[in-house]
């Protein structure tokens, strides 16, 4: 890793020891009674702005007429990664690369999973403001799902927000204010070198409240070549106006950094799981030996948001702007993509019901706007010693996005609501050789219609219907290409790609509900949906599992699933037993062309996730599994003993919490299976090349927290 990091306990110890600093003056201020600033003691004893809690996020999500879901990292026990917060919701794949701090390839309805890495499909919002770059693109592992008080999403075209056009849909990252806690110390460690610390402390006064947190990750890996190591603060001050008015601020900065083991034949995965290529004496291993090539990822992002809102229920408008600057260094192997983006966007959203909540007819209106300018350069890889060669690329990128939303609901009968929304859009993809006359410039205006109904079959049942459109355009990483052939890097070129946009028309079905009342009622949610995708974006890699380029696929796709969700608790003598499950089936197909009827790779048909936990006292204790019940395909031609075989994953899991303190003991993978966790995507494959990613063996990680 980048030796310009200071070691783990020094940034820990640091960050640590000046929370506690910031947590000393808040008392201090507390104790002086300062006139302005009158800090309480409880979180619910001063109204706190643009604050979100889960009851009024769940009523929120109940208005819309499609799958969605509704996570609360902070109850769960270990919350080092996106799997820790997201791992039992339906309709939300997530598939590990090497189970640290890296890119986990995160999937929604099929959208975007094809891309490598893993950058496009899904708008990723933290507050209600997009993190995404304007092209379309993020990178998953800059998120500290620590910082969350709640994550909100709506699958498919479901997205509420004037920017979400794709069939992934949306994920909201709702943060942590100084209202939800006083102050936390959390510490980690496990297996493999994994060490993880963070501390954070909150006020609340009469206008004003804050936050402010630093955490810092450091893993050494299962597999050989996979350190990671993450470091970010985030902070948010939020102010409340008279008449109304709200504000809230937001900061955040990330350092990430993960050595990337590269894929290795099928073979492998059961003789030598953590090793790479270079470990053994075969010509692949010496072409692509990884300790030389040392491929990589490093990145950097500064973040400024700012929210405000103001009305009432008749007129409520609200308006956010951000702005990031992100440094990008991503070592593929063959070669460097070296990118610095800034980012400015702007949202604004009017709403209201002129007669009030008990009102038939609501209205919403929105306009964003986001723009992003990109420099970009590619350099060979020096296959000796994973240095930068020549450059054979420089680019200028710039993507902007303009787009409209209008939305209506009418409780055209008691019980039944019908809501529609029209989008407009308007994107560009302007590209320019910094180096030659090469340049491309490309343009789409569009129109995204959303319709759907929800029928409250009883006080405790909701069932919706919605047909609806979606678009998404293609990223910088389709657009511009490059080759690189690993045994000629002299010979290395880079080229410009015109693609056309995915669109697809939806269909879903689906409902919510509880069975029972108190606290052993059975929450459960379900959707069925039915995406048909014309020129779906398809990303394939060569025969030593290296990206070698973006195409629309012609002959048309289809992607269809059931996405299914149940927790609850039942009572056992003097305890009880808490449970949570969730199965997500995917069946994504090409409809004609070359691959007929074919199998799209790169999803699990089934994915079942569950969580049986016994709860006495203070202590709940229980095993987890994890389910992939038949083999997925790696390639679109369906080769056999190319595939990704089942698995299931037996975890165990022990928590103590008692007052401010909590304590978890977790076992993953018990009885250390050996196994594919992905695998680069291909259109015809072989068992032989280097495409899967060994996944995580056995492994035991222990957390203390305390809250104060």
């Amino acid at each position: 890793m980048n030796s310009a990091h200071p070691p783990f306990p020094l940034r820990a110890v640091a960050g640590v020891l000046l929370l506690a600093a910031l947590g000393g003056v808040a008392q201090a201020q507390e104790g002086a009674a300062l006139p302005s600033v009158t800090v309480q003691s409880t979180r619910d004893s001063a109204q706190v702005p643009l604050r979100t809690t889960a009851q009024q996020e769940r009523e929120r999500l109940a208005r819309v007429p499609g799958g969605t879901n509704l996570a609360e990292p902070q109850k769960e026990a270990r919350l080092a990664t996106l799997r820790d917060a997201l791992d039992y919701q339906p309709g939300i794949v997530l598939q590990d690369f090497f189970g640290g701090t890296d890119q986990p390839r995160l999937g929604i309805r099929g959208s975007g999973i094809q891309s490598n890495p893993v950058n496009r499909g899904v708008l990723l919002l933290q507050d209600g403001l997009p993190l995404n770059e304007a092209d379309g693109s993020f990178i998953i592992g800059l998120i500290e799902p620590r910082n969350a008080a709640l994550i909100s999403a709506r699958r498919g075209a479901n997205a509420t927000t004037p920017g979400a056009t794709m069939l992934g849909g949306e994920v909201d990252f709702v943060s942590l204010t100084g209202a939800d806690e006083r102050g936390r110390v959390r510490a980690e460690a496990g297996s493999f070198g994994r060490q993880g610390l963070q501390g954070a402390v909150g006020a609340v006064g009469e206008r004003l409240d804050g936050r402010v947190s630093v955490s810092s990750d450091r893993y050494d890996g299962y597999r050989r070549h996979s350190a990671s190591q993450r470091d970010a603060l985030q902070a948010n001050v939020g102010f409340q106006g008279d008449g109304g008015f709200q504000n809230r601020t937001y900061l955040n900065w990330t350092d990430l950094a993960f050595q990337i083991p590269s894929v290795v034949p099928k073979d492998r995965i059961g003789s030598d799981p953590r090793g790479v290529m270079g470990d053994g004496k075969t010509p692949q291993d010496q072409l692509l030996n990884v300790y030389k090539r040392d491929p990589r990822r490093e990145a950097t992002q500064l973040r400024l948001a700012n929210r405000s809102t103001w009305g009432n229920e008749a007129l409520r408008q609200e308006v956010g702007v951000y702005w990031q600057d992100t440094d990008d260094l991503f070592n593929n192997q063959t070669h460097h993509t070296v990118t610095h983006s800034r980012t400015t966007g702007a949202q604004w959203q009017a709403s209201g019901r002129p007669d009030g909540a008990a009102g038939a007819v609501g209205w919403r209106t929105a306009l964003s706007w986001a723009q992003s300018q990109m420099q970009r350069d590619l350099y060979a890889t020096n296959p000796a010693n994973g240095q930068q060669m020549q450059r054979f690329g420089s680019y200028d990128l710039d993507a902007s996005n303009l787009q409209a939303l209008v939305a209506g609901d009418w409780r055209v009968a008691p019980g039944w609501t019908v809501l529609g929304s029209l989008q407009w859009s308007q994107l560009t993809r302007d590209a320019a050789s910094r180096t030659s006359a090469a340049q491309l410039d490309q343009s789409w205006n569009f129109a995204t219609p959303k319709l759907g109904v929800n029928w409250d079959l009883s006080p405790t049942t909701r069932l919706w219907a919605n047909l609806s459109r979606s678009q998404e355009a293609p990223t910088y990483w389709e657009i511009l290409g490059a080759t690189v052939a690993p045994n000629n890097p002299a010979a290395a070129s880079a080229e410009l790609v015109r693609l056309k946009m995915q669109r697809a028309t939806t269909l879903e079905l689906g409902g919510q509900g509880r069975l029972g009342e108190g606290a052993q009622s059975l929450q459960w949610n379900a959707a069925v949906y039915r995406s048909v995708l014309a020129d779906e974006l398809i990303s394939t890699t060569d025969a030593n599992g290296i990206k070698v380029g973006t195409y629309n696929y012609r002959g048309g796709t289809l992607h269809q699933g059931v996405e299914l969700g149940l927790s609850g608790s039942q009572r056992m003598g003097v305890g009880a037993l808490d449970y949570r499950a969730s199965w997500t089936y995917s069946d994504f197909r090409f409809r004609a062309g070359e691959y007929a009827g074919k199998q799209i790779a790169g999803v699990p048909r089934h994915l079942i996730n569950a969580e049986f936990m016994v709860r006495l006292g203070a202590w709940r204790f229980g095993p987890n599994l994890r389910w992939v019940p038949v083999s997925t395909p790696t390639d679109h031609a369906n080769t056999p003993g190319t595939q990704q075989e089942s698995y299931a994953l037996l975890g165990l899991k022990l928590e103590w919490r008692e007052g401010p303190w909590a304590v978890y003991v977790q076992a993953d993978n018990v009885t250390d299976r050996r196994y594919a966790s992905s695998y680069a995507i291909r259109n015809q494959a072989t068992a032989a090349q280097p495409g899967y990613l060994p996944g995580l063996g056995r492994s035991l990680t222990a957390g203390l927290t305390y809250k104060f």
